[in-house]
């Protein structure tokens, strides 16, 4: 007797293995690939500025929605005080909403410069990051190290016509 309900019991883990085995291999398991144009690796952006943010998101099914992060990478922290009459802050950004003008397409190209950096944000380097998440949950995500300053040291030429795009 223990040794048929010990085979049943084989049995029955064998079968939720296979089932659940294969409901994994018919299910989106892809990450979406993204691919972020600018900012890009060191770059410097303006205090006082806006950040030319341009990206293209692509998946094998359909994507769901991006979110942006940006925050210092200082290796330490001092207390002194800034030559400026105005105290700096260390600058945080994290669009508190995914954005979801994706959801359903394979592709999107995004090109925009709605985040803006305060005057008051502390020089130094920054961590610029891109989350994407496809329609099945899977996220993928790219980080970039910047640098904030008072001087503009970025040249770049691009159209600035359709701003905010979003192909299929």
């Amino acid at each position: 007797m223990k040794t048929l309900i010990f085979s049943l019991y084989i049995c029955l883990m064998a079968t939720v293995t296979v089932l659940v085995s294969s409901c994994k291999k018919d299910g989106d398991t892809t990450k979406p690939v993204i691919t972020l144009i600018e900012p890009a690796e060191d770059d410097v952006l303006k205090i006082g500025g806006t950040v030319h943010f341009e990206m293209e998101l692509e998946d094998d099914v359909a994507l769901q929605s991006y979110k942006v992060n940006i925050h210092h990478n200082f290796d330490g922290h001092g207390h002194e005080k800034s030559d400026e009459e105005t105290e700096t802050v260390p600058f945080e950004y994290d669009n508190d909403k995914w954005d979801t003008d994706i959801a359903g397409k394979k592709n999107a190209s995004i090109h925009h410069h709605e985040i803006s950096i305060p005057e008051n944000a502390t020089p130094g380097d920054y961590h610029f990051m891109v989350y994407c998440t496809d329609a099945a949950g899977n996220e993928a995500n790219v980080v970039v190290n910047v640098e904030l300053s008072h001087e503009d040291n970025h040249d770049h030429d691009h159209d600035h016509e359709g701003e905010d795009d979003h192909d299929e």
